[in-house]
Formats: C-alpha cells, structure tokens, sequence
C-alpha cells in the first residue's frame, strides 16, 4: 500500500541525518592530518578530477592554517564542500592513497577536506578578490556544479556571468539528485551562495533552455555562452505495466524528496528498484528510510560488474535492502490499474558489451516479486529534443565537443554531464574550469 506519514517525525530527522559526520573538534582533525604521509607525486592528486593539491591541504591543517588549507581546496574545486560529502572517494582520492597497499585505513581525506570547507562557508571568509570587470559578458545555462565552476574562474577574471537556470533553485544534481542524508538542500543553498558571494555571477531562476530563452537570443545578448544543462530523462524500461500507478523514475521520485516534506513522500510496503548505480542506491535506502518494509534491488548483471561502489551498497545492506543479482524487468502486472507484481528474467551472463562488461543474456526462467511500488533507476538519458532544437552538433543526445568544450556553434561551449552523458559532480566540475579557460582565450582575456 502506498501511503505517507509512516514515521515520527524524530524518525525522519533520525533516517535522514548526516550520514558522514564532520570532526568535531580541532584535535580529532589534526590527529588525522598528522597521519598524512604527505608523499611526492602523490597519487591522491592524480586521481582526483580537479587535481586538488591534497598533502598541502592536509598539511595546512596541520599547522591550523585552515583558511590556507580552505583556499588550496577551492582554488582547484569551488565545490570542494559539497564533493567532501558526495564524492565517491574510495574509487578516486581515499582509493589511491599509499595506507591502501600496507593493508592500514586510508588518511580520511573527505573528512579533513570538509572540515576546512565547511569552516570557510561557516565564517564567510572571502579566498578570492575578483579582478576588475573585463567589459566582456557571458551567459551560463545551468547552475548545476559545471555551470557555477565556469561561472566562478570567469567572475575571478572579472567578466560578467549571467546563469540561467530552469529550477527555483542552483546547485543542479546536488539540490535535486542526491541522497537527502548526504547533502540538505540548506546545505546546498548555502554552497551556492557562498561561490556567487565573489561577486559579477547574476542567476535567473525558473529559465529554461528551449521554453524561457533560446541559443540564438544568448549569442546575440552575450560574447559567449556555456551550456551545462546536465542529463536528466529517465531511462525506460520499455516493458508492459510501465503506465500503472506505483511505478516512478527513481530521478522524479528522489526530486521530489528533495523538495517536499518527508511525511509527505508516498512510499510502498514492497519496492522494488530497478538498477544499481548510485542514484539506484539514493532511491533504495530513501524508501527504506521513509517507511517501506521490504526493498528489493534488482541489477541484471552480478556484483562484479556493478556500477555502485562497495560503500554505497554497503549502505543499503546496512537499511535492509535485498539485492536480486542476474535478473531483469520482464512486466509490471497490476491490479484496478496499480502495481502488484514485478515479473523479473533470470539473466546470465555472455560475452563483454561496448562498456567492457560482461553482457546479461536472458536465460528464459523467470520469478515474481510481490510489489506495490517500482522504482525505475536504469539510468539517464541526455536531452536529445532539447540539443536537436538549438541545432547542437551531438552524438545520440550528448553535445559533441572539441578541445574538451567548444560546439559547431559560434560562440557556444558546453561541459559536464550534458558532453559526457553523467559523471561525478567533481568531474562536472572539471569541466566548468575547462570551460572557463577555453572561453576566457576566445574572448582575449
């Protein structure tokens, strides 16, 4: 049965705390610094997208020169904050420091990293000076974390940014996408209006690309123009019973989250999620965490080829949530138009796809769920009509780029999810400094 309201309202706060809480005091921070090896060619460096200088953040830290340390994190990633808590750190950072081949716990560099960000937002302290206004305007689509990246290098440099964004609020997959006990949509506000504080970065809400403003308006208005509209159309699944009530995409179903009160989110009894990537994962344990008794992940492929992390799955074994390897979606069946069974194919596996994994072949057995609510997570797909529309050169929906972020168009750039088809919000990132820098040298600046 769907309904809301299961919980107390101490058992939401509690299901929805911080699930990564920060030091709590200077000494527990330093202790950890010290740990630090602070290594030459460090590998951390390498394997962080934006080449954040982590020993010398770290060691900052260490000599309580937090606001040096803040500044060595930001002048890399403005979102270094909000990545401190989102980053899918044992695969990059954490993943490759040096304690990992001596069997011993990785520095907890997500941690240290958000005790410095945190105190730079908390204190207001203003790390960068903006230059004087260059006279030259660019618009930015999208305040998602590649569009306030590019807007912040191009406001230090002293051109004007102007971001048209299609929601009420910036932040993009942060505020909209992501678990509400990684990241609070308080915390996401704070953020964006912490990288906007530089000053010369104006965001029109409620503006989107294609309805509120066009491509051909902005090249006229602006010196240039950097898309980063993100992806967000669910992927189908293309089987019958898809149209029954019960049956959500895991991105609606975790916007909504995002932007209404917990007691008032429907959940089923029996969920089953369709998929295992991260945001599969975001959709899982926030039904358990609102109230559903059985959650059941199903993934058509084995553990080995998952595309979550260990700790992420790890989170959702730890709410109670069964995962169905080697199975695949065959029908939804209802009843007076609302779900009731999931029927699933028992897959096996063949030879390696394009992505390098092993494909999943449909063994012809199948198994049925008993279910009242599907959660579709199997993945998201580019705005294909939106790009075709603007006359985007594109490849199946994600806009085709040249030195990493110039289009076919004249004047227009593009970067983050939007070019590569989804990533992490510390490689959206990367690609608004490429951005910036590409389109700071068109303009001559």
């Amino acid at each position: 049965m769907i309904s809301n309201n299961r919980l107390t309202e101490l058992e939401y706060q509690a299901n929805f705390a911080d699930i990564h809480p920060p030091f709590e005091t200077r000494d527990a921070a330093a202790v950890e610094a010290n740990r630090c090896l602070f290594c030459y060619d460090a590998p951390c460096i390498k394997s962080c997208p934006t080449s954040i200088n982590i020993p010398k953040f770290i060691k900052q830290i260490t000599t309580d020169n937090i606001k040096g340390s803040a500044h060595t994190i930001f002048v890399s990633n403005i979102m270094g904050a909000g990545c401190s808590k989102v980053c899918p750190v044992e695969k990059l950072c954490e993943g490759s420091c040096v304690y990992n081949l001596m069997h011993e716990e990785p520095i907890n560099i997500a941690k240290l990293q958000r005790y410095s960000t945190e105190a730079a937002m908390a204190n207001n302290w203003q790390l960068f000076s903006r230059k004087e206004s260059n006279g030259k305007k660019v618009a930015i689509i999208g305040a998602g974390p590649a569009g306030l990246s590019c807007a912040h290098v191009l406001s230090r440099e002293g051109t004007d940014v102007t971001i048209y964004e299609k929601e009420a609020l910036g932040g993009g997959l942060m505020t909209y996408g992501i678990a509400a006990y990684k990241v609070t949509p308080e915390f996401c506000k704070a953020e964006v209006d912490y990288i906007t504080s530089i000053g010369g970065i104006d965001i029109k809400y409620n503006q989107a690309l294609g309805k509120d403003v066009s491509l051909k308006q902005l090249t006229e208005q602006y010196d240039a123009v950097y898309i980063a509209i993100g992806v967000g159309e669910a992927r189908q699944l293309d089987i019958p019973g898809e149209d029954l009530a019960g049956v959500e995409d895991a991105i609606s179903y975790i916007y909504h989250l995002r932007t209404s009160d917990y007691k008032e989110m429907p959940v089923g009894d029996r969920v089953a999620v369709i998929g295992l990537g991260m945001t599969a994962i975001d959709a899982a344990t926030q039904a358990k965490r609102l109230g559903a008794k059985d959650v059941t992940i199903v993934y058509r492929r084995t553990y080995d080829e998952k595309p979550c992390t260990d700790v992420e799955l790890d989170i959702a074994k730890l709410d109670g949530c069964q995962v169905e390897w080697l199975a695949a979606p065959k029908e939804i069946i209802g009843e007076n138009g609302k779900v009731k069974q999931l029927v699933c194919s028992r897959m096996k596996l063949g030879e390696p796809d394009a992505s390098g994994r092993k494909s999943p072949v449909d063994t012809g057995e199948t198994f049925t769920l008993d279910v009242d609510m599907v959660i579709k997570a199997a993945g998201q797909m580019p705005f294909s009509e939106l790009v075709n529309t603007e006359g985007l050169k594109n490849n199946y929906g994600k806009i085709s780029v040249e030195n990493k972020t110039v289009t076919n168009i004249n004047k227009v750039f593009a970067g983050g999810d939007c070019v590569n088809g989804g990533k992490e919000v510390v490689d959206a990132v990367q690609a608004g400094k490429d951005g910036a820098a590409e389109i700071l040298k068109f303009l001559g600046v």
